[in-house]
Order: C-alpha cells, then structure tokens, then sequence
C-alpha cells in the first residue's frame, strides 16, 4: 500500500508545482519581500553552550570602553538590528581516487557411502542411478571490481549584509543574511547565516565567513536556466523508485 500512495503524493506535488509554474507564465521569478527574520514560523531561537558566570572585571573611570575601535563610538555590529557585511570566499578542492577488486573460488563435495545400512535401498529410491560417493557437490565463484574518482573546485566571492536577530547570553551574535538579485528572467539568491564573536568583526564592520560558527551558506537560484537544468520530476522519480 505504501508504493501506490507515494506515486499519488508524488503526482500530486509535481502537478501543484506544474500549476504553481503556469500561474507565472511568462513572468520573470519574484523577489521575496524584505521582512523580519523572527517573523517566519520556522525561526528557533538558538541555544548554544555558555560558560559559567563570572563576576565582571572591576574596572576605572574612563570614557573609553573596552572593544571600542572609536574614541567616541563603536562603529561594529552589536545590538539586535545592526549590520554586520559578511565575506563569503570560499576555495575548494578535492581530488580522490580508489579501486577495489576483489576474487573468490569455492568448491565443496560430499559422499554418503554408508547410512545405517540405507545405502542398499537407494536404487529403489533413485531408479536412474544414485552415486553415494558424490551424494553432494557445490562449488560458486565471484568476482567484484570496483573504481571511483571524485574531482571537485569550487570557488566563490561574495559579500552580503546581514542583520544580528540574537545576542547570546556570553556576547556572541546570531546573524541572518539573505541577498537576491535578479537577471533578466534568472534568480539569484544567497542566504547566509551564524553565530560569530563581536570581536572577530572588523574595523569596516565586516567579518569573514570562516568566523562564523554553525555557518549555513546557500547561494542557488531559480528560473528559466535552472529550469533547463534541472530533471523532470518524471525522471527523478524513476531515480528514486527504480534499483537498477
């Protein structure tokens, strides 16, 4: 029963996007509205480790406070609502190969020449001939050979502003991006999102994205050149449902 109601799901989703599709035909993809992050359903508040409480430092009289780039004023992200410009770069290789191979040969053989004296009726039992020496024989062979090769790079540059939605308990701040930029009838959109230390965060306010702790980086898009790209849903389905 489970096959027949995951087609129909599938046929099902694949014709609301078919509509969902023909609804916009024509029309270049749209831009998601420009909203609170904490608005959307899906947001948690996030929950990290914090160390023990302390008592804070004693410290002088003094106009200047500590982490201050300005005599006058902080010009860094750090209350929820500020800015902070983050630096995506990202450089990647991976450049892998392996074989395996591997060969087994198996033969066994067994005979019965007595068997409590059973061995007399065995012509009545087999009438074409029965050899109790060779009563069983097997023998089996297999062979596997396996090969793979994994080549990879990657490389992005991109900068995007971000909006500080939390401060945790010890300081750090939780930040949430997101950039969408549209060509023609192509969508571009770039999310990003983490956790990073005030003073990770530079004198121009911007951080590098390999500051961010549980950093979550999407950069994709959608239109009619990645429509082009993508598989029919036909044939992702067959890719799933199908062993061969």
């Amino acid at each position: 029963m489970r096959l027949p109601i995951l087609l129909l799901a599938a046929v099902s989703l694949a014709a609301c996007s078919t509509v969902e599709r023909l609804s916009r035909l024509g029309q270049g993809p749209e831009l998601a509205a420009i909203e609170n992050p904490t608005s959307d359903p899906r947001w948690r508040p996030v929950t990290m480790p914090m160390p023990n409480p302390g008592d804070p430092p004693l410290q002088n009289n003094s106009l200047w406070r500590q982490g201050s780039r300005t005599f006058l004023r902080d010009q860094r992200a750090a209350s929820v609502g500020d800015l902070v410009t983050v630096l995506v770069s990202i450089q990647d290789e991976a450049d892998m190969e392996n074989s395996t191979k591997r060969n087994r040969d198996n033969s066994e053989s067994m005979g019965i020449p007595n068997l409590l004296g059973l061995e007399s009726s065995f012509g009545r039992l087999f009438p074409s001939g029965f050899n109790p020496s060779t009563a069983v024989s097997t023998s089996s062979a297999s062979d596997v050979t396996g090969a793979g090769t994994l080549k990879r790079s990657e490389q992005i540059n991109l900068r995007v502003a971000a909006t500080v939605s939390q401060v945790l308990p010890n300081g750090n701040l939780v930040v949430v991006g997101r950039q969408q930029v549209r060509v023609n009838q192509e969508l571009r959109d770039l999310q990003v999102g983490g956790i990073i230390r005030p003073q990770d965060i530079g004198s121009d306010n911007t951080v590098r994205h390999d500051r961010l702790a549980e950093a979550r980086i999407a950069y994709g898009g959608r239109g009619t050149i990645s429509d082009v790209q993508r598989p029919r849903y036909g044939q992702e389905l067959m890719d799933i449902l199908l062993p061969f």
